[in-house]
Order: C-alpha cells, then structure tokens, then sequence
C-alpha cells in the first residue's frame, strides 16, 4: 500500500507541473496547490479545485502568483496560522475572530467562583448568614478560584447504624472504645473556634497589644456596647507569646487613666478563683488603637454566649417557652455562691447584668466583666460604700432571674409587681418568694447577707451537688475510653521507629535472620492482613487486640510469615515486647551519641 500511494502521488503532479509551466518545464515551488489525498474506497487521485494555496507564515507578499491560480477559488474560511496558544486566555486565538470562542474557561473557573459565597463561616455567630454582607471574607483569595473555609464534617465521625440489638454482651462496637460523638464534636467546635485567627490584610490588621497577638473580634454584632459601662467597650480573643495560652481581652475605649492606683485594683479580683467567676489576668493601657484604651485580660472560653443570647435571640419567632424552673434554681445556686466568694474577699460584683453573665457549659454561667467598675469609678466625687454595692448586688440577681423567668428584657421591666403576679402562675411559690426577698428594698428588710441566701438554697444546693457528682462520673467514664488510646498509640509510635530504618539495611543486628526481623513480621500481622482472594482486611478488634497482647505480653503465641513465604516464625507476645523494649533501647542510645564534628 505505501508505494501504491507514492505512485499517485508522483504521477498526479506531472500534468499539474506542465499546467503551470510557462513555455517550458516549471518544478514545484512554494506556489503550488496543496496536496489533497485520495479520499477512502475511491481509485482515483485529483485535486479538489476548492483548495487553498499553501502559504507559509511569514512568507513574502511581493511573491506574484502564476496566472493559472486564478483558476482555483478562494476558500470560505480562513487559513490555518499556528499562533501563541494560552490556555489562560478566556477567547480563542487561533483562527480569525469570527470563527466563534468558547465562553467557558475550566482554568480560570470565572463563573464557578462567582456562584461560591464570599462570607466566612464564623462559629460564634447565631445566624451564619447574617455576616455575609458585613465587609470581606476572613481570607482574601490567592488566585481567581478560592473556596470559602467551611466548619468541619462533623457527620462522618457518628456511627451509621448502632446494631446494638446484634451483638452479644461481650461484643463492643468501635464507638464503644472512644468518646461519645457529642461530647467529641463539642470539643472540636471549642478547639476550632480557639484557632480561629483573622488573616494578614495590609491596613485592617488588628495590633498587637503587648506580648497579646492574633486578636480577633468575639463580638457578633460587630459594634460595640455602651449600655453597661457607659463607655465603648469591645471583646477580642488573643493569644500571649508568654505561655501560648488564649486569653479573652475587653476594651473600653475612651478611657484616660488619671491615677495610676486605680488599676491595681484588679490586683484584688486575681486572687479570686470560682467556677462561676470568669478569673481577672491583668489590666493595662494602651495607645495602639489611636486613642486612650483601657484593656482587662480574662480567662477565655470558647463559644460562650450571655444569658441575653441564649434567652433572648434575637431571630426568635412565635411565643417563647418558659425556662424550666430548675435552670433557674440552677442559676440562682451557682450566681449565690459567686457572689459568697466576692463578698467575703470585701468587694462587689456591681456586674450582673444579662450580657455580662456568659453561659459556658449546658445550664453552667459564670460572672464576667468584674473589676471593670472598680477602675472606671476609682475617682468618682462620691464613693459609694461596699456594703451599699453588696446590697445592690442582690437586687441585680432578682432582676436577671425575674427578666429570664417572665421572658421580658431587662429594658422592659418597670413596674416590678406585675412581673412578680405573672411569675405565680407559671413557677413555684418558692421561687417567688425567693426572688422578692432579692428585688425588696434594703430598708424592708434586714441587711441581706450572700451566706443568708446560700444557706435558704441548701436543698437545690444538693440537687446541684448530687447532678455535678453524676456529671463527674460520667466524664471519668469517657475519659477510661481514651486512656487505653494513649498507651497504644505509645506502642505505635515505637513499632513505627523500629520498623524499615534505611541506615540498618547492612547491620546484621537488623538483618532478616535476627529476631528483630520478627517485629516486620508482626506489623505485616497485626496491620496487612488479607483474606483468602488476597483481598485487604481492615479489621480495628484484631488491631486493637494484638496491640494490648503485645503492651501486656502474655505468653500467647503466634504464627508469623514472610511476604514470600519462604522464612516462618512461631513466637510468643512476651518473646514480642521483649524484643520491641530491646531494638527502642538501641534506637535511644543510637540518638544520643555526638555527633561527630564536620570537616571544611
């Protein structure tokens, strides 16, 4: 077949050659009509008189053509001219403009960009959707495709099915053997929302603020709050270059620090350590916000909300639901024994108000914003004494109890006797009769006292007590789960470390015929194991079963084989851990010898 076609192609150019020769032979040149192959089946060769000359780019146009191209048409589309091709380009280059383009890019990804949403996902707002439209996104993209940070698939961690009903009573199932999938995606979120961190934007970074760094925002309104201390004030999360912990900073702005004793007031406020006081770091000024700011530092807990937020949402819809009546008992108990701590250390809380107690836990608040009052009214004309503070403390706790029992904001609260009426007819007389001896004037009633009120509780005292010890065995029992984790992953990590160590390929310590070559064939035991087909077998009880016969030892034995079959072992788990202890030892006694020096 080739030199068929050869023959066609050579006799088919003599008469096209004296077609075009001008009173003798002419040979080809760059002139002539293109080469068109005989079309498939068919016995003859000609040219098509619809072909377009040949013509090389960059040829020259002084070049005349022959009088018998005239004969031949020119072709409806435009020759083909190889140009620099972009994959990048959004238009087609090759061709001419009117030979269409394609409008979509899959390099650029212009149009799935737009499509994706621009907001970051921030986990300590209520509602996600209400940030997207507040400014830009947390990270600024890096090329035209960036996709937003979304929270963690919390979903595939929880089982698909329980089964519990198939399995024996000695049988567990792999969530049996680590932390319940609720308490595991609490503590995840925690985790998340305490590395949040803002990125590094020319001109919106936030300063730092001492040895405090990576401040962000813990505000989810995005503006600041005047109602409580009469100034700006603003909530950040920061981390210290002292010690790497999270710290929760609140600014009050504005703020001119006249006498340099009034901040060590604060000096008080630390030596107060309460599960229901949010604990006071440290106080300073600072001139990096460009103006006079007052900063307090406390103890931070992630995803914290105040009682406002939790009781009064603000994308709530319909009738609310009464708060059950032992949460409040429950906060009533942990707010009285909050202010027991602060009044017998001779100061006043002089902040319980419903935006400033947070709710950390399931139905757990604690105080926050303390010793901010103590500095901002250090100078005023008239000081008021600590005994009139206390008195109000108690007043402030009667009217957050009475605003979350009636579902009525604090705002709205005017005349108290009709709020207590309403109170009678959903909650006990008890509860009633307690929250009007904290809302009576002090001169109906004899000086109250915080030991007074704790000890009138003592009987949800105990309810409390009895629920905190429940509360505390439950969580012993979920930390037995992950004890064992360590010790295996401890077991791991040495396997891991002994294991295909390239430097030992020509020791015979590390041969194949040493017993250590038996650890090689305990890990392909223990982790590759395949069934009959040859098929893989993950299986988590077998892995977790050799794992805790090797840590203890026994003298069980197994059968150990190599990949090729060709080298068996019969061995004991305590033969095993000895060998594992023996082979660590020398990996340790290997690290820590000098180094030889280096020579130039």
């Amino acid at each position: 077949m080739p030199a068929r076609t050869n023959h066609s192609h050579t006799t088919s150019l003599n008469p096209l050659a004296n077609r075009f020769s001008s009173g003798g032979k002419k040979s080809l040149n760059v002139d002539s009509p293109s080469f068109t192959p005989t079309q498939l089946g068919g016995k003859k060769s000609n040219f098509s008189t619809n072909a377009t000359p040949f013509t090389p780019r960059g040829a020259s146009t002084s070049l005349q053509q022959d009088t018998g191209a005239s004969l031949y048409k020119s072709a409806p589309f435009a020759d083909f001219a190889p140009q620099n091709y972009d994959l990048n380009t959004a238009t087609a280059t090759n061709g001419a403009a009117d030979s269409g383009s394609l409008g979509y890019d899959p390099f650029t990804m212009s149009t799935v960009n737009q499509a994706l949403p621009s907001a970051q996902y921030n986990p300590y707002a209520e509602d996600h959707n209400a940030l997207a439209g507040t400014g830009a996104s947390y990270y600024t993209p890096q090329n035209s495709y960036a996709a937003p940070s979304q929270p963690l698939q919390y979903h595939l961690y929880y089982p698909i099915t329980s089964g519990r009903e198939n399995l024996q009573p000695y049988q567990r199932q792999v969530y049996d053997l680590f932390l319940p999938e609720s308490l595991r995606e609490d503590l995840q979120k925690k985790s998340e929302a305490a590395r949040q961190i803002l990125p590094s934007q020319p001109g919106s970074q936030l300063p730092s603020l001492q040895h405090y760094h990576s401040l962000v925002p813990l505000d989810t309104k995005i503006r600041s709050t005047t109602n409580t201390f009469g100034l700006s004030s603003w909530v950040f999360k920061a981390t210290s270059r002292k010690n790497g912990n999270i710290f929760c900073l609140r600014r009050i702005e504005g703020f001119r620090l006249t006498n340099e004793d009034a901040i060590k007031a604060v000096n008080s406020w630390k030596k107060i350590i309460h599960p229901n006081i949010v604990t006071t770091i440290e106080a300073f000024t600072t001139r990096d916000f460009n103006d006079s700011s007052l900063v307090f530092v406390h103890s931070y807990h992630p995803l914290s909300k105040t009682l406002q937020e939790h009781h009064f949402p603000t994308n709530r819809y319909g009738r609310p639901t009464p708060v059950p009546e032992k949460v409040l008992w429950s906060y009533l108990v942990q707010l009285a024994s909050a202010i027991k701590a602060i009044h017998k250390a001779k100061l006043a809380a002089r902040c319980i108000d419903i935006t400033k107690v947070i709710l950390t836990e399931k139905n757990r608040v604690r105080l926050s914003a303390c010793s901010i009052f103590d500095v901002l009214h250090f100078e005023v004309p008239v000081p008021r004494r600590i005994e009139d503070l206390q008195q109000e403390d108690f007043f402030n706790l009667g009217r957050l109890l009475l605003s979350i029992a009636t579902n009525t904001p604090p705002r709205n609260l005017g005349d108290l006797r009709l709020p207590l009426e309403q109170l009678s007819r959903t909650y006990s007389p008890e509860l009633k009769e307690r929250i009007s001896w904290l809302l009576s004037p002090p001169q109906n009633v004899p000086a109250k006292t915080a030991e007074h009120l704790v000890y009138d509780l003592a009987q949800h005292v105990d309810d409390m007590l009895v629920a905190s010890f429940n509360a505390q065995d439950e969580t012993t029992t979920h930390l037995g789960r992950e004890l064992e984790n360590g010790r295996l992953v401890r077991l791991m990590a040495k396997l891991g470390a002994i294991n295909e160590r390239p430097e030992f390929d020509n020791d015979p310590n590390w041969a194949e015929t040493s017993e250590r070559y038996t650890l090689k064939l305990f890990r392909d035991y223990v982790f590759h194991q395949v069934d009959a087909q040859g098929n893989p077998v993950v299986d988590l009880g077998h892995i977790v079963s050799c794992l805790n016969k090797l840590d203890a030892g026994i003298d069980e034995k197994i059968y150990l084989t190599s990949r090729d079959h060709q080298s068996t072992f019969i061995v004991s788990y305590k033969e095993l851990k000895k060998q594992v202890q023996g082979a660590f030892n020398d990996l340790l006694k290997a690290s820590n010898k000098p180094q030889a020096p280096r020579g130039y």
